[in-house]
């Protein structure tokens, strides 16, 4: 049998909230959670984006603050602002059913003033993030020594986003004796240590799914070029004609770029990233609220603060390195159980983020071919069709009858009339599409793929990706990419070996260089050293502001991944292939002389010292058989008689006699 809200033990003023709501039964993690966190024990849960997580911490929460009292009682910790605004709204929809209770918002990028004299008026519920609720309890303005409920939503997003050292701060303010709450999507080792840390004897709650993303969210992905991105995106949302759609890239400069392919093509499209101030992001999500932007590229400091439930697509124009964004991204679709569709664009090396994130989400994404330009007009002229059947059926329009009789009378027949009018109307709102590559490829059969199989969900490992056939392939060519246009790439000195992920050294950077967020671009972990995309005119900041920076112990360098000499990036190359005990030897080049097969090596081979030379010191050369003969001083040729000849050797001529 199914519980009802009632069946959970919350008050009647709060079922009654509920109900105004139009609520009429709770999703599992609340029907799971609300009655855990009632009796006051500490409740760890992990669902999905949009399965109704803040009611499942918020209705509890309110329950248990008196409001009698105007010291602030619970404290929700969100790791956006957008995040912390939206739940604040929700909550505020069951605080006004009780009477003397008030919920405040407090986040950066808004006014001081504002929030101070909230907070000083009395606020029982604080909702913010990390970095300004510290500030104001630094300055005194906010004080938590009446704390009953704290909750951490969406915990592992504030990790990756920096807010580690923040939020420990921020636990030294707070009294003992507390209840503890933490939702999210994903949990992670880091996630685990923070669990253990803070709370005592935990519920753990976990909503079981076959997959971590949501059953109605249909997935598929396109390969194509990426030259050929932008117009694959404009076909897609003509075929699938969203009311409201959100694009994710992973960098500002590619929101503003796909911004301005669209607008340009005659969309309604608008861009969500760090640069925007706050009154220009609430304009923003205010014009995609009321349909009048219907297409959102957004980065993904938007992906968990997004409060529209009528998206209907999601498009990844560029995947995301970490594969728990994709589970937030898609996330902001198929909510409260409406279908939605997600849609990435793979090009080149991508195809094995894809396989990754099918691993982690224990999903099959569908592989799907590229719409043609052909197919575009179909779905145009069926939308026309449609339409004009519809506006038919209701009798609602005007009458034209004297200009049709017009034309009639000047010997044009009706069909010819009607055949015209609707190509004018077709052309009128058709998109100017462009021939890309994937038009001109010849017809073929795609190339064999193993399907993927969802699985029993197990620990995820962090090596790296595997590919077809179990063997673990890297996802990016070895050494460091060409960065970004515009973007500066730099060297930093800690990697894989070091345990860092993306999002510690994004909030490592953020954090100590106050850079606006969304400014970082691509992060390539290796296991020694990392490369990170700032734009040109931060880098110097960067640089400067991160001395004493450190992590886990460790002093952070960085430096210019370019510069020669310097900070040790620009000289990276990688390790040198050893010796298969089971095989020929490898080729080896470096700055001496020549033996055998082609052998290059600085300071002799096999470990004796020497100029260049094979086997020997000084340059010269030891047979692998008979009397040693070494002659020259720089380098020995080897196959034959083997001579010296000051910075190399050389090999005579067949009529040479060997003396010289």
């Amino acid at each position: 049998m199914e519980k009802t809200f009632a069946d959970l033990g919350l008050a009647p003023e709060l079922l009654q909230a509920i109900q105004a709501q139009g609520f009429e039964q709770p999703s599992p993690i609340q029907a799971e959670a609300i009655p855990v966190a009632l009796t006051g024990r500490d409740v760890v849960g992990q669902s999905q984006t949009g399965s109704g997580k803040t009611l499942a911490f918020g209705l509890p929460a309110i329950q248990l603050v008196d409001p009698t009292d105007r010291r602030a009682q619970a404290l929700v910790l969100c790791p956006t602002r957008e995040l912390a605004q939206q739940v604040c709204a929700e909550l505020h929809k069951v605080v006004s059913f009780k009477e003397g209770l008030r919920a405040t918002p407090v986040y950066g990028g808004a006014s001081y003033d504002r929030q101070i004299r909230a907070l000083q008026a009395g606020s029982q519920i604080i909702v913010g993030t990390p970095g300004r609720i510290l500030d104001f309890v630094d300055r005194g303005t906010l004080r938590l020594d009446a704390l009953k409920v704290l909750v951490f939503d969406e915990a592992d997003e504030m990790l990756d986003m920096g807010f580690a050292e923040d939020i420990e701060k921020l636990m030294e303010s707070l009294p003992e004796k507390r209840q503890t709450i933490f939702f999210s999507a994903t949990f992670d080792p880091r996630i685990r240590r923070l669990i253990d840390r803070y709370t005592h004897e935990a519920a753990t709650i976990t909503i079981e799914q076959k997959a971590l993303t949501v059953p109605t969210i249909e997935q598929r992905y396109y390969e194509v070029q990426g030259r050929s991105k932008t117009e694959v995106l404009c076909r897609v949302l003509d075929i699938e004609d969203p009311r409201l759609s959100i694009v994710f890239a992973n960098t500002k400069k590619a929101v503003d770029d796909v911004t301005d392919a669209l607008v340009g093509r005659g969309y309604a499209a608008d861009r969500l990233h760090g640069d925007l101030n706050q009154m220009m992001r609430e304009r923003v999500m205010r014009n995609f609220r009321n349909g009048t932007i219907e297409v959102l590229i957004a980065t993904d400091v938007a992906a968990r603060g997004l409060d529209v439930n009528d998206v209907d697509l999601i498009v990844n124009y560029e995947l995301p390195y970490d594969t728990e964004d994709y589970v937030h991204r898609i996330g902001r679709t198929g909510r409260a159980g409406r279908k939605g569709t997600a849609v990435s664009l793979v090009a080149g090396r991508e195809i094995y983020l894809m396989q990754r994130i099918q691993r982690f989400t224990n999903a099959k994404v569908e592989r799907t071919k590229v719409p043609s330009q052909e197919e575009v007009e179909t779905k145009l002229v069926d939308q026309t069709f449609e339409l004009l059947k519809a506006t038919l059926e209701s009798g609602e329009y005007s009458k034209h009858e004297h200009t049709i009789q017009r034309l009639l009378d000047a010997g044009f027949q009706i069909t010819d009339v009607a055949s015209a009018l609707l190509d004018l109307w077709i052309k009128e709102g058709a998109r100017e599409g462009e021939e890309i590559h994937e038009d001109r490829a010849p017809v073929k059969k795609d190339r064999p793929q193993k399907d993927f199989v969802p699985r029993e969900r197990a620990a995820e490992g962090t090596g790296a990706p595997q590919g077809e056939g179990g063997e673990g392939r890297s996802t990016r060519p070895a050494g460091p990419r060409p960065p970004a246009a515009g973007m500066k790439r730099l060297f930093i000195n800690i990697g894989g070996m070091d345990h860092a992920r993306p999002g510690d050294i994004a909030g490592i950077i953020y954090n100590t260089c106050q850079i606006p967020a969304g400014s970082i671009g691509s992060i390539d972990v290796l296991p020694k050293c990392s490369f990170v995309e700032v734009p040109d005119e931060l880098a110097p900041a960067v640089l400067t502001s991160i001395e004493g920076a450190t992590f886990r112990g460790r002093d952070v360098r960085m430096d210019h991944a370019d510069r020669e000499g310097g900070g040790g990036a620009a000289n990276w190359a990688p390790r040198p292939p050893r010796r298969d005990f089971d095989g020929p030897p490898r080729d080896r080049e470096g700055g001496g002389g020549y033996g055998g097969k082609p052998r290059f090596g600085g300071g002799g081979y096999g470990g004796k010292p020497g100029g260049g030379g094979y086997k020997g010191g000084g340059g010269g050369f030891k047979k692998p058989y008979g009397p040693r003969r070494d002659e020259g001083g720089g380098g020995g040729y080897g196959g034959g008689k083997r001579f010296g000849g000051g910075g190399g050797g050389f090999k005579p001529r067949r009529w040479d006699n060997g003396d010289s």
